[in-house]
């Protein structure tokens, strides 16, 4: 299968192509969906405030252009990209979360952190230059583990006093200074919920652009102790039958798909396939 979507460095100064607007309230849509004509949008007044060239889409080329606050445009309307993530088309999907990444690094990076002087794009280069401390900072990824805890006929899930009242789900955790991604999860579950486990086998990945984690997914078995929740963090966790599930998370996040393929596997359906 072709892939529509590949990221790329692009140059602003070309003309044409398309482009996705974004602001603090999310992307630009109108009844077509989320990518625009560039020359189109750039004729609307727009308050820019920085433009990046991040791929191309069926061969076009496609830019962002960060708005320094929410404009009101004839037939278009603003959509977070947890939307897009639920209901949208995943190829858009891919090309918002990727441009919401760059968005992100490019408004946290206008200014160098040693020096405080403003920060210029590099030519062609995905990265942001202080010229007085001739230092370059480059798009932040924040490498996170998340697991399923199994025990046969068990998976745990656990809940988050921030989730959607009732869903329940893995357990997940970024990585530390020094940590691989399996001391990580050991080191996690201990904190959230102060069990042990076992035979700890990776299965996937999955870019969380909110704002920029790479998630590293895991099955791994229990191997002891009782469940004690960490406060503030956990609001509620539990052993729960593969055949009497509590509502889970969206169907294309990682934590689901690793529910779903323990729950295939164990009862004998077909695998599912994470959405790439």
């Amino acid at each position: 299968m072709a892939v529509r979507w590949t990221t790329a460095v692009l140059d602003t100064n070309l003309a044409g192509g398309w482009a996705v607007a974004r602001c603090s309230e999310g992307f630009l849509v109108d009844d077509n969906g989320a990518l625009f004509p560039r020359d189109w949008l750039k004729r609307q007044e727009l308050d820019v405030l920085f433009e990046h060239g991040i791929g191309h889409f069926d061969g076009q080329p496609v830019y962002l252009l960060e708005l320094r606050q929410p404009q009101a445009l004839a037939g278009c309307s603003w959509r977070g990209l947890r939307q897009f993530m639920l209901e949208g088309d995943f190829d858009t999907y891919k090309i918002l979360g990727y441009a919401a990444q760059i968005a992100t690094w490019a408004r946290e990076h206008r200014f160098c952190g040693s020096c405080g002087q403003a920060m210029s794009q590099i030519h062609l280069e995905r990265a942001m230059y202080c010229q007085p401390c001739d230092l370059r900072s480059y798009p932040r990824i924040s490498p996170s583990m998340i697991v399923l805890i199994t025990r046969g006929d068990e998976i745990l899930l656990a809940r988050s006093p921030r989730f959607v009242t009732g869903v329940y789900s893995t357990l997940a955790g970024f990585a530390e200074p020094g940590e691989s991604a399996e001391d990580c999860l050991v080191r996690e579950v201990r904190e959230e919920v102060a069990i042990e486990v076992q035979n700890i086998q990776y299965v996937g990945s999955q870019c969380w652009p909110f704002p920029h984690s790479m998630m590293l997914g895991f099955h791994a078995e229990y191997a002891g102790g009782e469940i004690v929740m960490q406060a503030d963090e956990i609001e509620d966790a539990q052993w729960f039958r593969v055949d009497a599930l509590p509502p889970l998370p969206a169907g294309r996040s990682i934590a689901r798909y690793l529910i779903d393929l323990y729950v295939a596997r164990r009862l004998g359906l077909a695998e599912p396939v994470l959405p790439r």
